[in-house]
């Protein structure tokens, strides 16, 4: 279905990110348990529970809308996914691993900054005010990952994989 106003370029982006997050929710418990470092593998266990509330605030912004979301397969995250599960395939259990792994979840809530920065620009030009702050409680909190997982990485994770091997 051809996208011909901005309402149904906003529908796209959020089935588009309802998808992804959907994803997300099957990908974050497998990186938990390759995860090494306790404090890593409690971050993925921690935004597990985060992105199962954000797909909750979708149906949310849904409601208020009155918007029907499209069924939709979200590509980008389905490739981000298995870049994923290709890391934990070619790099064995441990720090590298651990290093690896932070990298590939920074690459996916870069993704979720930009899909949710989208909607709320989206969201404003089509005076849909009664979302906004959903939309930035879910933006805030996928800022907080990144920044935590670039914590992780810089507190420790990266030393312990330059020491590996």
């Amino acid at each position: 279905m051809p996208l011909k106003t901005l309402e149904d370029l906003f529908i796209h982006e959020l089935s588009d990110i309802y998808s992804a997050e959907k994803q997300l929710t099957k990908a974050l418990p497998k990186l938990a348990r390759a995860a090494t470092n306790p404090e890593l593998a409690a971050a993925f266990e921690s935004h597990l529970e985060e992105t199962q509330h954000q797909v909750e605030r979708i149906d949310q912004v849904v409601e208020a809308t009155g918007v029907k979301l499209k069924r939709m397969k979200c590509l980008a995250m389905e490739g981000l996914v298995e870049e994923g599960k290709e890391v934990m395939e070619a790099i064995e259990k441990g720090p590298v691993l651990d290093a690896a792994l932070i990298a590939a979840a920074q690459k996916v809530e870069h993704y979720e900054i930009a899909g949710y920065g989208t909607l709320l620009a989206l969201g404003r030009q089509l005076k849909f005010d009664r979302i906004e702050t959903l939309l930035q409680e879910t933006l805030k909190e996928e800022k907080a990952a990144d920044q935590k997982l670039t914590q992780l990485a810089e507190g420790g994770a990266n030393q312990a994989a330059a020491g590996a091997g």
